[in-house]
């Protein structure tokens, strides 16, 4: 238990943080899940569509401060480069 007014204060301005944190961040999970089930499950348009708003979401989450900006950036190009990855595999099995 914290010893002082301050260290009580911090204690509950932490529990609120953390809360908060982690909705950001389970909702930036959720957002990348969603978008690996699509391409994984071969659905690259929709997954080319819904890539500004799972690209958005990282970037908000660390502008929230929840995660780093260089990890944002690590994030977003990972997914980038499913999808594009992904559009190579469709394009090699059309051709």
């Amino acid at each position: 238990m914290p010893n002082t007014r301050q260290a009580e204060k911090r204690m509950r301005r932490d529990a609120k943080r953390r809360v908060r944190n982690r909705q950001h961040l389970s909702k930036m999970k959720t957002y990348i899940r969603k978008f690996r089930r699509m391409v994984e499950g071969g659905q690259v348009e929709e997954a080319k569509q819904f890539l500004p708003q799972v690209v958005s979401v990282i970037y908000h989450t660390a502008s929230k401060g929840v995660i780093h900006k260089n990890e944002a950036s690590r994030r977003a190009s990972r997914v980038s480069q499913l999808l594009n990855e992904a559009f190579k595999k469709v394009q090699g099995q059309v051709s």
